[in-house]
């Protein structure tokens, strides 16, 4: 019988102690979980990962005259922003020119914003000319959303793509710090999937940010309500901003850039 006590009380605080370790034994898998979609990776020749033109046929007539116009737009040299990106980008030059007079002439703001473009267009015009004689200050970049919504990349291409054009940035323009911004929302939903594949590349590449040259911005709550939900009075195509939408953008990020510019 005592023997079978001992055998008892052995059991028990075995048990006693898996239970005492049990939080921490399912921190680690929850952990390694997290690590393993962490360094999912995405096939070195992924279309967002290649140097490549805009093809698309609403594009070619225009795509390459405005690469060629912005190797020669007078001032360039002198800017102190450097804006990259897509059509949202683009965008200041049309529905947010008046903010941008406003927020981003007097730096004499540059603007590489292209319509259409995903990663790997952004990475072609780096490496034809559109970083070199500059050295601006600080860039803003934000890309991805037509990797999303033209392919719907996997969020882990997406990221290591703009991962790739931090790499660029930090080789072609040293000195000049980055301001990253997460992707916009689109779609009016939060749970639309073009959206969630958007907020699965902010997860990622807000890793990139080392806080010293650089910086991750998410101000996408600036445009949703309280639901979440993305307002066509916004954005009205849910997509781009109007015009009170870069004002909204303008106003969010101002103070970071001030603090920035100031460092």
């Amino acid at each position: 019988m005592k023997q079978l006590n001992e055998r008892s009380l052995i059991k028990l605080t075995m048990k006693e102690n898996f239970l005492n370790r049990l939080p921490a034994f399912l921190f680690l898998l929850l952990f390694l979980s997290s690590a393993q979609v962490t360094a999912q990776t995405c096939p070195a020749d992924a279309p967002a990962l290649t140097p490549a033109t805009l093809q698309e046929e609403w594009a070619v007539e225009w795509w390459m005259p405005r690469h060629e116009a912005k190797l020669e737009e007078e001032g360039r040299e002198d800017a102190k922003l450097l804006f990259i990106g897509n059509s949202i980008t683009h965008g200041w030059e049309d529905s947010g020119k008046e903010v941008w007079n406003e927020y981003y002439a007097p730096y004499g703001g540059y603007n590489i914003g292209f319509g259409g473009d995903r990663t790997e267009n952004v990475l072609w015009r780096f490496q034809n000319g559109e970083l070199d004689e500059i050295d601006p200050e600080l860039a803003i970049l934000m890309i991805g959303t037509n990797n999303t919504g033209h392919r719907q990349d996997p969020p882990e291409c997406t990221a290591r793509g703009i991962e790739m054009i931090l790499d660029e940035l930090k080789q072609r323009l040293p000195d000049t710090e980055v301001l990253m911004l997460a992707i916009f929302p689109r779609e009016s939903s939060p749970d639309g999937e073009l959206r969630q594949l958007n907020s699965q590349i902010n997860e990622r590449i807000a890793q990139f940010a080392d806080g010293e040259r650089v910086h991750f911005l998410n101000i996408n709550d600036t445009f949703l309500d309280d639901n979440g939900v993305l307002s066509e009075e916004i954005m009205p195509d849910l997509l781009h901003p109007n015009e009170y939408g870069y004002q909204l953008w303008a106003e969010a990020m101002q103070p970071i850039i001030d603090e920035l510019l100031k460092n």
